[in-house]
């Protein structure tokens, strides 16, 4: 693997990771109860992975290293479907079926439509 791939993945990641921190610590000041930030970053995170893809791979040519820091790196870190389960089973634990119902529902319907939103909204360029 070329060095210069592992490196545009690894920013990719630093910025993700960092960008997921932020701004699922903003969404999440707005409910003390329902996992709103990682919701937040699910959606933001799938409605951008499906635009860059089909803008990269059917609208303009970007080179590897930026595909792989965007795709791979920046929106691999920011979507946070790891902290979605662990949230989940935290709500199943504490008796709060309904909440963990809502968050398995908002998360799996809204990350499709965001990717199907993002599809559709790079196709229009």
């Amino acid at each position: 693997m070329e060095f210069s791939k592992i490196i545009a993945v690894g920013v990719g990641g630093f910025l993700g990771a960092i960008g997921r921190y932020w701004i699922s610590g903003l969404a999440q000041r707005l409910s003390d109860r329902f996992p709103l930030g990682t919701l937040s970053v699910n959606l933001l995170g799938s409605f951008l992975l499906g635009f860059f893809a089909t803008l990269f791979l059917e609208k303009m040519m970007v080179n590897q290293e930026l595909r792989l820091l965007l795709l791979v790196g920046l929106l691999g870190a920011f979507t946070t479907y790891s902290t979605f389960s662990l949230e989940t089973l935290n709500l199943l634990r504490t008796g709060e079926w309904m909440f963990a119902g809502l968050n398995i529902v908002t998360n799996l319907a809204g990350t499709l439509i965001a990717v199907w939103a993002g599809v559709s909204i790079a196709k229009l360029w």
